[in-house]
């Protein structure tokens, strides 16, 4: 497939069914502006609608400190409400369409990811990070509040209290805390992140595509329904892949001993 060059965007195809997305403002710790925004409303949308070979996304920061530093401060320094909450609705629209975004997502944390930055890992289907790494949900210190999904799926992460304590207090934790509450999949050090997590993602690309849409379709819907409606959820995501050529695939590679070719189809 082919991507538009985005002014606070790097987009690679780094082997077959991988691409790596980079927030690229080094010289503003990566802070989500209204370009950023939009650059990334379109990314998604783009991919929503035909992701070409796609597979599986990295998400990282340009750098080795900052993953994403927030919102751009110094951009929204004088902004009246009308134009803060135009640029907001720019904001809210790029962090659900990734997180409707039915290709799996994983975040390669390279440094601190607060505010809007630690929304967007959360908005990710999951993450790794930096042992250098450190995350906060600050807004309660600016007077407001996180407006990204940072109240809804921080809890869901780590649980009522421990998120109340983070997101009323304003106060960092370690990439360690982090992987001990839920927040991450693991840590390890800054040069070793990318290869780890390329390594799992492309495993993941390895698996048979519309069986890795379903079950992030399931999972993501299943967690909002009681148990028993979640169950029936799964079993209709399940039989959309029975009849699929990559099920017949898969079957017949492993009666045959061999590695299967999937195809998404």
């Amino acid at each position: 497939m082919s991507l538009p060059a985005y002014e606070t965007l790097v987009t690679e195809i780094v082997e077959p069914h991988l691409l790596v997305v980079t927030l690229n403002r080094p010289q503003s710790a990566n802070a989500l502006n209204t370009r950023m925004g939009l650059d990334f409303l379109d990314l998604w949308t783009r991919l929503t609608e035909d992701a070409g070979d796609v597979r599986c996304i990295v998400l990282t920061g340009a750098g080795d400190k900052i993953f994403c530093a927030g919102g751009d401060l110094k951009e929204r320094n004088g902004m009246t409400r009308e134009q803060w909450l135009r640029q907001h609705e720019i904001f809210e629209r790029q962090y659900w369409t990734l997180a409707d975004l039915y290709l799996p997502v994983i975040a390669a944390v390279n440094g601190h990811a607060y505010g809007g930055g630690f929304e967007i890992v959360l908005s990710c289907d999951f993450a790794y990070a930096a042992n250098t790494a450190r995350f906060a949900l600050p807004e309660v210190t600016l007077g407001i509040m996180p407006g990204a999904g940072g109240t809804q799926n921080l809890p869901r992460a780590v649980g009522e209290r421990r998120a109340k304590e983070m997101i009323m207090s304003g106060k960092p934790v370690s990439a360690e805390q982090a992987h001990a509450w839920g927040i991450l999949n693991g840590v390890c050090e800054p040069a070793e992140l990318m290869p780890k997590v390329l390594a799992i993602a492309r495993t993941i690309a390895g698996n048979a595509p519309l069986s890795v849409r379903q079950i992030k379709k399931s999972v993501r819907f299943g967690m909002q329904m009681e148990l028993k409606t979640a169950y029936r959820f799964e079993v209709e995501a399940y039989n959309h892949l029975v009849e699929t050529e990559d099920r017949y695939e898969g079957v017949r590679a492993f009666n045959e001993k061999r590695k299967p070719v999937f195809k998404g189809r």
